[in-house]
């Protein structure tokens, strides 16, 4: 991808891990080894995730393994509503990204092998403010997905029929 459309970093002023306490503290609410852990996991990494396939990724760690389905949603509500995660809803499942720590951006979302592309564009604002202007609307903020098919799954559909196709 072009690094004109890269997303860069954001500095922050405290860990996801010291934020979450913080969020939680605020509630009343105590920061379990199982919170924890889930923190460390889903931070441990920059990726896209649904709840099923975080609670098969824990269950693949002996450790972690003890963290019950009910734990899992309930703190994946709790850290999007700490601000640390995103969710949005693809064909009918919702989908969690890192929030905090990372800059605006907007998603190309493959159709066929549900890839999601990120990808940061600094006209996509300057449009977007355009068009609130014209409108009397006040941004509070956007989101963006473009759907289509990638270069590898457009490649596969668009190969050349071969004899051993018929085997």
């Amino acid at each position: 991808m072009s690094s004109g459309f890269a997303l860069g970093e954001v500095q922050v002023s405290s860990s996801p891990q010291d934020r979450f306490a913080e969020y939680l503290q605020s509630r009343g609410k105590r920061i379990t080894n199982q919170r924890k852990a889930l923190v460390d996991h889903i931070f441990e990494r920059h990726d896209h995730f649904d709840a099923e396939e975080l609670i098969d990724n824990i269950a693949r760690l002996e450790r972690d393994s003890r963290i019950s389905r009910p734990t899992v949603y309930r703190t994946l509500n709790e850290l999007v509503e700490a601000g640390l995660l995103r969710r949005f809803n693809l064909r009918g499942r919702a989908v969690y990204e890192h929030d905090y720590g990372y800059p605006q951006h907007d998603h190309l979302h493959c159709t066929m092998c549900d890839e999601l592309i990120e990808f940061r564009s600094e006209e996509l604002p300057r449009l977007r403010e355009a068009v609130a202007r014209e409108h009397g609307f006040r941004v509070t903020g956007h989101r963006l997905i473009i759907t289509g098919i990638c270069r590898e799954c457009s490649t596969k559909r668009h190969r050349q029929h071969s004899p051993l196709d018929l085997i």
